[in-house]
């Protein structure tokens, strides 16, 4: 009643056997491939959740102060702007120049510490922050007063000009005049650039 040939018997099975294996590499497949976004996002949320607890440990450990925390995390540098604009006012100075200067000595820290010694959100030397009357160069008011009466004075010595201020500001007044120009220090030239940068 049925006719079947020697050929179609034996491929029959054969055909089960390629279809299941299809079937099975395109599971083998798809399992892989959901299992390779699932490691993603595990790898994405873990380095985010990295990056927002390094400031935490800092905070808890006393290196990071909330201010500069919350700077870093937000990206918000308008934290200071009272203080910068009111004692900019204050001295006659473009606030704008100010925060340039503060961007690229401290990025906002308050407590920022170089290894030079230089202290606070204007990057003050001790012996610089004595003779501007700073009595705590921790504290943003009082840094930013003594770092904008400095550079205040620097302009004056330099007869207002803006790149020769900020130059001795980073290499010092007495390199300044001596060179009678910016000092050849990449220090000092890539410092510029960047104050300026930020300024424009």
């Amino acid at each position: 009643m049925y006719a079947y040939s020697v050929e179609e018997t034996v491929d029959a099975p054969a055909s089960r056997r390629e279809l299941l294996a299809i079937v099975t590499l395109m599971c083998l497949n798809r399992m892989r491939s959901m299992l390779m976004k699932v490691m993603r996002r595990r790898i994405i949320f873990s380095l985010c959740a990295l990056l927002y607890c390094i400031p935490f440990f800092m905070l808890c450990k006393g290196s990071c102060s909330i201010s500069s925390w919350w700077i870093y995390l937000t990206g918000d540098t308008t934290y200071y702007d009272p203080h910068i604009q009111s004692i900019s006012r204050e001295y006659g100075l473009d606030h704008r120049l100010v925060k340039a200067l503060i961007r690229a000595e401290s990025r906002f820290d308050h407590e920022a510490l170089s290894s030079r010694g230089a202290i606070g959100l204007m990057q003050l030397m001790p012996a610089t922050a004595k003779d501007m009357g700073v009595k705590n160069p921790y504290d943003p008011r009082e840094n930013i007063e003594g770092g904008v009466r400095y550079l205040k004075y620097l302009l004056k010595r330099f007869n207002n000009d803006v790149t020769l201020a900020l130059a001795a500001y980073n290499a010092g007044p007495e390199t300044v005049r001596r060179y009678g120009c910016v000092p050849p220090f990449n220090e000092t030239k890539e410092y510029l650039k960047k104050v300026l940068d930020f300024y424009s």
